[in-house]
């Protein structure tokens, strides 16, 4: 077998890969979960290594590095930059191991992939997946149901196809529905796959209406009017694409007001003003001001990547009392996570992205005139793909799509497909690949393969001790057995340390002879969790309730302090201050934090309800001098 030969097999080889990585991400829920994400981070793995091994066998080997490669190397640093500077190393790392598999893909996507078949191959592979999705979609809102394969979605009433969020669905759709429009419309193929495509696109547009991501819908709607758009100003497409752009602007007005807006769904997503659909906007608006504000105390540099979440409870305002995991704004997320150094990065490839397009726009649109029909594959690509990056874009001002796995790996891969066709408009973005630029290329690609695989087989082995603790008796020894195995696996996971230390405070807490020393060594896993996540305020408001316990209140009192300062506007911290001040016995000092506790959030607060009874009891038996308190209290 010849170089050649091999060289080929190599290609086919890194594209089944990825295809793989774009077919598993949807299909298992946006790989959001460990195990899922790990299957994605082997096969990245192995696209690496297949890489590696092309340059070596290729008989001409060349790079291609388009200009928007420059900023995906600055991201990377800066990525590896912030975690190793960042308050809370866990999530830090997660985050990184995120960002160097995405620039990975990108680059093994623009130097393996760019050839016509293979972009043929991944669009139509892409479209008939999410049409058959779409179809699981359709049915679960036909038949009412919230199940995705044998999880639970909690959206009922909205379809999510493959994903638990339908909000994530509709992220994966709206990438994809431009790009079967305009191989419908522009592509060249036979009439068959032609028909096919177009009952893709009509499947793909009704799983998009069933998802009732109000987001999606405007993304998707701007999308396809930019794309008609475009088109109507190309002689050969412009009847088409006008007869479209009018039948689904009058089907969609009919159907929407006939039958979407009379279904329930319709009526709480888009229902009348001060229903849910306000008070979600409202709590979204809440969630941008703090995240806007953690930009502004962190301007250049941001709170540390993913780091939102857990810095968000510093900043949380009264009306929000959930943890919002992403600002659902990705913008404002990027410059709360990054701080302006991120924002530049990416809106610089933003610019240079847009710039490469508009310089390869003449180089793929086919001549227009009165005997050709202006068909072509490589053009319906070029505007559809397009057209898919810009309905996302629109999207990641409501919505965190950009932190889907599948999602981003999707995008990614139509960002470099798109930078590929630079090599139409000029010849300068290939780099001879000689001994010194393959072996500085393998050297990167070998330790890439090197830091994902440990990392990747050390964070399998933590899922499968946590996977054990969860199937464990909740707090029982065995399960604390099984976290601290899972610890020793990951030393910086600041959330098994947190699990460790309830198993045993709630051992300790049932009573028993051994009670102080199972206190004893709660506090001691807590105090590990405040120097993994020093954010956390949890883990100072459980060491206090040890301490309450162990009849050392005065101690104790400076750690609820500090929870208080760590989650100023928490209702769940205002409660456990009060419980501290009821076990010490100061009831006058316990009613105010327990009244604040039920004022920030009155439902299914039961814990603060029953104690604020207790104290107003004692404080009246205190008063009169009479036990106005039931037997036993």
């Amino acid at each position: 077998m010849n170089r050649e030969t091999l060289d080929r097999w190599c290609e086919r080889g890194i594209l089944g890969l990825v295809l793989g990585i774009l077919v598993f991400g949807p299909l298992a829920m946006g790989a959001v979960d460990t195990p899922e994400f790990l299957v994605i981070q082997g096969l990245t793995v192995a696209v690496m290594l297949v890489w590696a091994l092309r340059l070596w066998i290729s008989p001409k080997p060349q790079l291609l590095w388009p200009p928007l490669g420059w900023v995906v190397l600055a991201f990377t640093a800066c990525a590896i930059g912030r975690y190793l500077t960042a308050d809370i190393e866990y999530v830090a790392r997660l985050e990184m191991i995120q960002v160097l598999m995405y620039a990975f893909v990108f680059f093994a996507v623009v130097n393996n992939l760019y050839r016509q078949e293979s972009l043929q191959i991944i669009s139509f592979t892409l479209i008939f997946l999410a049409m058959g999705i779409s179809c699981y979609a359709i049915y679960q809102f036909l038949t009412h149901s919230n199940r995705v394969w044998d999880y639970v979605s909690p959206y009922l009433g909205r379809a999510s196809g493959t994903y638990i969020s339908p909000n994530n669905f509709a992220g994966f759709l709206e990438m994809l529905l431009p790009l079967a429009m305009a191989c419908v419309l522009v592509g060249r193929m036979k009439p068959v796959v032609r028909i096919l495509l177009g009952y893709s696109a009509l499947v793909m547009l009704a799983g998009m209406v069933v998802t009732f991501s109000r987001g999606g819908w405007v993304a998707v709607a701007v999308a396809l009017l930019v794309l008609l758009g475009t088109l109507i100003f190309h002689r050969n497409h412009r009847l088409p694409a006008f007869l479209l752009l009018v039948i689904l602007a009058v089907g969609g007005t009919v159907f929407v007001t006939n039958y979407l807006s009379k279904t329930l769904s319709y009526m709480r997503r888009v229902g009348t003003p001060g229903e849910a659909g306000e008070l979600n906007l409202a709590v979204r608006l809440d969630i941008w001001t703090a995240a806007e504000q953690m930009w502004r105390d962190h301007f250049w540099w941001g709170v540390g990547p993913a780091h939102y979440d857990y810095r968000f409870r510093e900043y949380r305002p009264e009306s929000v009392q959930m943890s919002p995991d992403r600002a659902h704004n990705d913008y404002l997320n990027l410059l709360a996570d990054w701080g302006a150094a991120g924002g530049i990065i990416v809106l610089t490839g933003m610019v240079t992205f847009s710039a490469g397009l508009r310089k390869t726009w003449k180089y793929v649109r086919p001549s227009e005139n009165d005997f050709g029909r202006g068909m072509s594959n490589r053009f319906a690509f070029f505007l559809g793909a397009s057209a898919g990056l810009f309905a996302l874009a629109v999207h990641s001002m409501v919505d965190f799509n950009l932190h889907i796995p599948a999602n981003a790996i999707l995008g990614v891969t139509l960002l470099a497909l798109l930078s590929s066709n630079l090599r139409f408009a000029t010849e300068r973005h290939w780099l001879g690949a000689r001994l010194p630029v393959k072996m500085l290329a393998t050297l990167v690609l070998v330790a890439g393969v090197a830091y994902l695989g440990c990392q990747g087989w050390r964070r399998g082995q933590e899922a499968v001790w946590l996977a054990r603790a969860e199937q464990s008796p909740v707090y029982s020894p065995a399960q604390a057995a099984n976290l601290k195995k899972a610890f020793d696996v990951e030393l910086m996971n600041f959330e098994t340390a947190y699990n460790i230390g309830e198993a045993y405070r709630i051992q300790s807490f049932d009573g028993g002879q051994n009670y102080e020393n199972l206190a004893k060594t709660a506090m001691q896993w807590y105090a590990r969790g405040m120097k993994l996540n020093p954010h956390d305020g949890y883990n100072y408001l459980r060491y206090g309730m040890c301490l309450d316990w162990l009849e050392k209140h005065d101690e104790a009192g400076p750690y609820f302090n500090r929870a208080d300062a760590l989650d100023p506007n928490s209702y769940y911290t205002a409660a456990n201050i009060g419980w501290h001040y009821v076990q010490a016995g100061n009831y006058a000092a316990a009613r105010p934090w327990l009244e604040r506790s039920l004022r920030l959030h009155g439902q299914q607060n039961g814990a603060a309800a029953s104690y604020l009874e207790i104290t107003e009891r004692k404080l009246v038996e205190n008063a009169s001098g009479q036990n106005v308190l039931p037997a036993g209290f």
